[in-house]
Order: C-alpha cells, then sequence, then structure tokens
C-alpha cells in the first residue's frame, strides 16, 4: 500500500472559509493559554490561505512555535519553509527546507518543496537578468542620445 504525503502543492487549494474560522475560534477561544497543537493547526490553515496577509500571520505563529517548543521544530520546518515560499521570500524557504533535508533525506515533502523552490529561483534570476539587461541597454541609448547632443553643441 502507497503511502500519500501531501506535497508542496496542496499548500495552493487554501481550506473553505467556514474550516479555517473553526481553526480561528479554537485559536480565539484558547487566548492567553493557547496549546501549541491549537496554534499550530491554526497556523497550518493561515498558510494554505490565498491571503498573503494570512501567510504571514501563520509564518509568525509557526516562528513562535519554532522558538519556543523545541519539541515541534521539526514539524514546523515545513511549514516555514512552505509558507515562506508562498510569501515570495525563497532564501527563507530554502534555509527551513534545507534544515529539514539535513535531517530528513529521504522526506518526499521537502524534496517536492525543493524543486519549487528551485524552480522560482530560477525563473525569477532569468527575469532579474532580463529587466537588468532592459535597463542597461535603455541606458545605453539614453546615454548615446545624449553624448550625440552634446557632441553637436
Amino acid at each position: 500500500m502507497a503511502l500519500f504525503l501531501p506535497d508542496a502543492a496542496d499548500a495552493d487549494s487554501p481550506l473553505k472559509a467556514d474550516e479555517l474560522q473553526v481553526l480561528r475560534a479554537q485559536y480565539e477561544k484558547e487566548g492567553y493559554y493557547v496549546g501549541v497543537q491549537t496554534k499550530f493547526n491554526y497556523a497550518w490553515g493561515l498558510i494554505k490561505s490565498s491571503s498573503r496577509n494570512e501567510q504571514q500571520e501563520g509564518v509568525r505563529l509557526l516562528s513562535d512555535i519554532f522558538r519556543n517548543a523545541p519539541e515541534r521544530r521539526r514539524e514546523c520546518l515545513y511549514y516555514l519553509a512552505l509558507g515562506n515560499y508562498k510569501l515570495g521570500n525563497y532564501a527563507e524557504a530554502r534555509r527551513y527546507n534545507d534544515l529539514l533535508l539535513d535531517h530528513e533525506p529521504a522526506n518526499l515533502q521537502a524534496s517536492s518543496l525543493r524543486g519549487l523552490i528551485d524552480d522560482k529561483v530560477a525563473k525569477e534570476g532569468l527575469m532579474g537578468v532580463a529587466i537588468l539587461s532592459g535597463v542597461a541597454i535603455a541606458a545605453g541609448v539614453v546615454g548615446g542620445m545624449l553624448f550625440r547632443g552634446a557632441k553637436r553643441r
């Protein structure tokens, strides 16, 4: 029997509003004494959200768990990597994901996420090169026009 592990693409399917509301209500009900599991569940739901503000809040909550609950660090690593990936913080995403892969080299979820991070970094790197090339060409054209204009005087 094959073991099902959700991959990074699973994070692109947000919870339904009422499902996230259940997690939020439990988190708020526990208030100041919120349990680690409740906080983790709510952070997970926020990470899956399509709202950038909710994703940021999810990363913040997971960072808090990571700092204050050493026994939950391993669980937090993947979702911190995933949350940072969704926010476009690829260096942070890679850092958390690599920490997880250092401890669990065969982790299929983290391996899948590594591929997604690498693809985004490569795409954005190419986009950055194209933008810089365009700026350099434009600067060259403007510089050439200014140089010609100065020469005529």
